[in-house]
């Protein structure tokens, strides 16, 4: 009995200690349903891409990451096996195909470009204003923490946020039924 008991105290402690921490970390200052703030950042060849532009008609998952963060880097083959599935694919409500919109909190535009390319980050929307964590598009979404990412509907509204990009997966599989 006392071998149950102590068990059950560290699942208890473990359960409660996971709840703290996803608490802790969960981005306050984005909430579904609210219009996604609007960026405007330049790629690494010196195009500026504006999200709203390129949100009209299309989902889109902004993803913010950097070159120097080992969790962004582990994820970044899922979010290409996730941009590779549905950028082909019809969602709902939807004109234009899916798109990543990724956000780099790079300080180093080498490191971040090599990062692009050793990762095989395919899509054309890489964005950043090398600001590091004083960048300019992570304050506007509140993100205090990478990976992190939001899905927007063809109007801009958020529609998910998430710890990281491929937590988007389920929401669309939905959308491509």
């Amino acid at each position: 009995m006392k071998k149950i008991l102590t068990a059950l105290a560290v699942v208890c402690s473990l359960t409660a200690a996971t709840t703290v921490a996803h608490a802790q970390y969960e981005n306050t200052a984005i909430k579904t349903g609210m219009q996604a703030p609007d960026l405007a950042y330049k790629t690494p060849d010196g195009k500026e891409v504006k999200l709203s532009e390129l949100n009209k008609g299309r989902y889109v998952l902004v993803d913010f990451w950097a070159s120097w963060c080992g969790p962004c880097r582990r994820a970044n083959p899922n979010l290409v096996k996730l941009y590779q599935t549905y950028s082909q694919k019809k969602l709902k409500n939807a004109t234009k195909p899916f798109e990543i919109y990724s956000v780099s909190l790079d300080k180093s535009a080498d490191a971040w470009k090599k990062a692009i390319a050793d990762d095989k980050l395919s899509w054309p929307n890489h964005v950043s204003d090398l600001g590091g964590w004083q960048s300019k598009p992570a304050e506007a979404y509140g993100v205090a923490f990478i990976p992190q990412a939001f899905l927007l509907d063809p109007k801009g509204k958020i529609v998910g946020k998430y710890m990281t990009a491929e937590e988007a997966e389920p929401d669309l599989q939905k959308l491509a039924k």
